[in-house]
């Protein structure tokens, strides 16, 4: 590929990559948030709920994410009858499969604080909220930043498989690239629009963590 053809490549990245950030954010939008319902009924006293949970969890952690695209992507009309809109189903499959992930890095953060410092709370008179918010949370989130910045990593790559249902994001844009031009530069390109990607989240936790560490 000429220079004026790797720029003109480089434009269609950067389009194609505003579908990669797309499928991030909104994983994390969706899957944060189911991550921490996950974590409080896998910690449920209640023995259904936390079964339940508990099954969900093996599921999502022991089955590819791969074959949970597909899943999600063409059960709904096998099973119903009603055909998912592509895109949507992307979202479902990597929101449900990384909320798994979430759901035991919160727990981690959760138990790994000692009950006695709860106790402690209580006798110096601090409510459950209070207890909560002032002491318990600040050493969780000083605890699982480290393993969130690595998922977070990960799910940056892991936008790549969303193109197996259609999808058309980096990656899928770069193999087909590839194979018109028989050259390797897309993927070379593609990869350093990841690396750059992952830079940026990593840089980002870094200086989370540097600021956490500074104020306590």
């Amino acid at each position: 590929m000429a220079a004026a053809e790797i720029l003109k490549f480089t434009g269609y990245m950067c389009e194609a990559a505003k579908t990669t950030l797309g499928v991030f954010f909104l994983t994390l939008l969706f899957g944060l948030p189911l991550g921490m319902a996950a974590c409080l009924g896998r910690m449920s006293k209640i023995f259904p709920i936390r079964f339940i949970t508990k099954i969900y969890l093996l599921i999502m952690r022991g089955t590819p994410l791969l074959l949970q695209l597909m899943f999600f992507k063409y059960a709904p009309y096998y099973i119903f009858g009603v055909t998912m809109e592509t895109y949507t189903a992307g979202i479902l499959a990597f929101s449900v499969n990384y909320a798994a992930y979430f759901a035991e890095i919160y727990r981690g953060g959760m138990e790994s604080i000692p009950k006695g410092q709860k106790e402690a709370a209580f006798v110096l008179g601090f409510t459950k909220t209070q207890t909560f918010f002032k002491i318990t949370l600040p050493q969780v989130i000083k605890r699982i930043l480290p393993p969130m910045g690595s998922e977070f990593m990960t799910l940056v790559k892991d936008t790549s498989l969303i193109q197996i249902i259609g999808v058309a994001e980096m990656y899928k844009l770069a193999t087909q690239t590839m194979s018109r031009e028989v050259t390797v530069i897309p993927l070379v390109v593609a990869g350093v629009f990841y690396l750059v990607m992952n830079a940026v989240v990593d840089k980002f936790f870094t200086t989370v963590e540097k600021k956490l560490s500074y104020y306590h």
